[in-house]
């Protein structure tokens, strides 16, 4: 039988009056190792903060790398940041909200109404399936959503509540709550799926260091033409438009807070096939949960230590200097920066706590080149080395003001001649993410291989990682779209 973990930030969060828990602070589940090795465990997250980067997010991210059952999930926290992200997900529960709210109100000439849903429970009799398909949908512990009238009713906000901040009435009901949600099964929210055969891909024409140059998209549309799948290029501004396709390629640099997110959520919500998937992009995105996912499953990396302002001056005495520091959510080589010494790693690390409330600290390990391994659904398609810049520690050298100074050079190989300790760390990591595309970085050393990380929206250039294949590359990307869509069943006809 699983076991319920409560976190909170500070134990006294936790009040005598409420049920008897496993309660742990978010600070000690974040640092100490015992809660890595845990089995079967159920983690109720209720920090006072789900903000992004927060220590309330990390509890949750840490939980998912951990694989242990989490409530709410990094996605929950996401998707209730935006209105736009979670707005897609309620379109279907307009005829329940004006059904319970018209008997719930009556004939009364409110104008308002705000609800408290405690783990999918709410004192409002009426609202109370309302409140369940909410909470199936949304699955935050504590959450209040507002509904106004304007002719119909309408939601127009839903946000997290936190524990610090109930009412000794509200507390009365939260242990209700708390104390019918412990004894039932966690259940996963469904999606849709409606599937057709043209595919958007997304893009960025002003992004200076894209995933996919405009030649490189190009040759996705001629190749998709050959493959009978229509291929049109959108952007940002395309958002309402998703519906209208039956897939979505993310070839735009992907973050957690960013547009990409919301496309590839909305996109999954409307039942598009899509890669990325917002779950490889919450994954990839964060080094801290890759560190922790790939220290679970006992994937060699360098020696690393997950960092805070608590903790930073021990890195020294643990890795040995030079220390390789990295923002969260960092890419192409952006926000990885090296100390040499003690004022470098007060200095970069003084400037990056102002980013985040924790930092990946690694042990420094120097190579001519990373490996790296292109990855779809679990089968290797390419292998490729990025050789440093000249004279400079990485594969991308910027400038104190961010532009690209210089960059190193590549070299396509075919996979047969890649060692078979680099493919199978590439694999093997792949698979803890999912089964969409990712570009795995290893290092080669006389020591063994060290998996770097895991991108889930790697580089795919003509002249570079086709080097090998070529338009084969571009035929087994687009042909994997086409098997997925072919799998869920083709319901609405496509093109035909």
């Amino acid at each position: 039988m699983s076991t319920h973990i409560v976190i909170v930030d500070h134990r006294n969060d936790w009040k005598p009056s409420f049920p008897g828990v496993i309660l742990v602070t978010a600070k000690d589940y974040i640092e100490q190792s015992e809660y890595l090795k845990l089995k079967d465990i159920k983690i109720i997250n209720l920090c006072r903060s789900y903000r992004y980067l927060s220590e309330g997010y990390y509890c949750s991210l840490l939980a998912e790398a951990r694989r242990h059952k989490i409530l709410p999930t990094v996605r929950t926290m996401t998707d209730l940041a935006t209105k736009s992200t979670y707005t897609p997900n309620i379109e279907d529960l307009d005829e329940l909200i004006q059904k319970s709210l018209s008997k719930s109100v009556n004939s009364q000439p409110s104008t308002q109404l705000d609800i408290n849903i405690f783990f999918g429970h709410t004192e409002h009799r009426d609202l109370q399936e309302l409140a369940r398909q909410l909470f199936d949908t949304f699955r935050c512990p504590l959450m209040k959503v507002e509904f106004k009238r304007n002719g119909k009713w309408h939601l127009t906000a839903i946000k997290p509540t936190y524990l610090n901040n109930l009412t000794p009435a509200q507390e009365d009901f939260f242990i209700t709550a708390f104390s019918s949600h412990v004894v039932k099964r966690w259940q996963e929210p469904k999606t849709k799926s409606v599937p057709r055969y043209d595919l958007a891909i997304l893009h960025n024409p002003q992004d200076k260091m894209p995933p996919s140059t405009n030649r490189t998209l190009q040759k996705f549309i001629k190749v998709g033409k050959g493959l009978d799948i229509a291929v049109e290029l959108i952007e940002k501004k395309d958002y309402s438009k998703l519906g209208e396709y039956d897939a979505l390629f993310i070839r735009e640099t992907t973050a957690i807070d960013h547009h990409t997110y919301r496309f590839a959520k909305k996109a999954e919500s409307e039942g598009l096939i899509v890669i990325d998937d917002p779950d490889s992009i919450v994954r990839c995105t964060n080094k801290v949960y890759l560190a922790e996912l790939l220290t679970a499953n006992k994937i060699p990396t360098p020696k690393t230590m997950i960092a805070h302002k608590g903790n930073i001056k021990t890195t020294e005495k643990e890795l040995g200097y030079p220390i390789v520091l990295k923002i969260p959510d960092g890419s192409f080589s952006r926000g990885v920066h090296k100390a040499d010494n003690a004022q470098q790693l007060e200095e970069i690390s003084a400037k990056l706590f102002k980013e985040s409330d924790l930092l990946l600290a690694q042990e420094f390990v120097p190579t001519q080149f990373d490996w790296r391994i292109g990855v779809l659904n679990k089968n290797v398609i390419f292998a490729c080395q990025y050789f440093m810049s000249k004279k400079h520690w990485q594969i991308v050298k910027h400038a104190p003001s961010g532009g690209v100074v210089a960059q190193g050079a590549y070299n396509a190989v075919h996979v047969a001649d890649v060692p078979e300790a680099v493919i199978k760390a590439a694999t093997n990591a792949a698979r803890l993410i999912g089964d969409g595309l990712y570009g795995v970085d290893i290092k080669e050393t006389p020591k063994g291989v060290y998996l770097i990380e895991v991108n889930d929206n790697p580089n795919i250039d003509m002249g570079c990682e086709d080097g090998v294949l070529g338009e084969e590359l571009y035929k087994t990307i687009l042909q994997e779209f086409i098997r997925r869509i072919e799998q869920r069943g083709n319901k609405s006809g496509g093109n035909t």
